[in-house]
């Protein structure tokens, strides 16, 4: 067990789900746009949505989206920095189908005109899960560094991912694959012990069916 599964994380308050999981959930997005974003669409579920606001549920996220840390003592004024910074921001509450109580689901886009959409649901303690990414099913916490390659779906595609980390010596942790429909395009996640080099994350992305690489190291940087 690790001391922050008793004390919690270090964060500004007042909840470690509420407040500390949906900064995570923001950095995460932030992470995998690969830049801060001008334009936030957030939509907030179940426990997020009724209890958020008292507990700054919006405010962290944003947060999270302008780069901030749990422990940030600007958390509180992260809607008046995005605006200063010219980030756009919508925030409104809904429904998500079989979703998790505090689940939040994002759509981003940043200055080059990249977007990402994902579904995150925070856990507890600053644990987060993302469920999707772009619509496509996926469940991954960012604790380890993490690939999600866009694929297609074909015989031999993983066997040729797990060729190159096998080659480069990185020992996988997790695989998960996930396909809207045979045939289609797959969404595989690929969890490692240890931080993944650019180069080695090159030679995926530009492997035959490999549609996207994204790479998501939460201590990068």
């Amino acid at each position: 067990m690790n001391i922050f599964d008793i004390m919690g994380p270090v964060m500004v308050g007042p909840s470690s789900s509420h407040t500390a999981g949906a900064v995570r959930i923001g950095l995460t997005a932030r992470r995998l746009l690969g830049s801060t974003p001008t334009a936030a669409t957030i939509l907030l579920h179940g426990s997020f949505a009724a209890t958020g606001a008292g507990h700054g549920t919006d405010k962290a996220i944003v947060a999270g989206l302008l780069g901030m840390a749990p422990d940030d003592p600007d958390i509180p004024r992260a809607l008046q920095l995005a605006a200063e910074a010219g980030m756009s921001v919508s925030i409104s509450a809904g429904e998500l189908r079989d979703a998790h109580p505090n689940t939040a689901q994002l759509a981003v886009t940043n200055r080059q005109g990249r977007t990402l959409e994902i579904s995150a649901s925070s856990l507890g303690g600053g644990r987060i899960r993302v469920n999707a990414i772009d619509g496509m099913e996926a469940a991954f916490s960012g604790e380890y560094p993490t690939l999600i390659i866009r694929n297609e779906d074909r015989p031999g595609i993983l066997l040729e991912i797990t060729r190159v980390l096998y080659e480069q010596a990185a020992n996988i942790a997790t695989v998960q694959l996930y396909r809207d429909r045979r045939g289609g395009l797959a969404v595989t996640v690929i969890e490692c012990d240890d931080p993944l080099p650019e180069p080695l994350r090159r030679q995926i992305a530009a492997l035959d069916g490999v549609v996207r690489c994204t790479y998501l190291d939460m201590e990068e940087g």
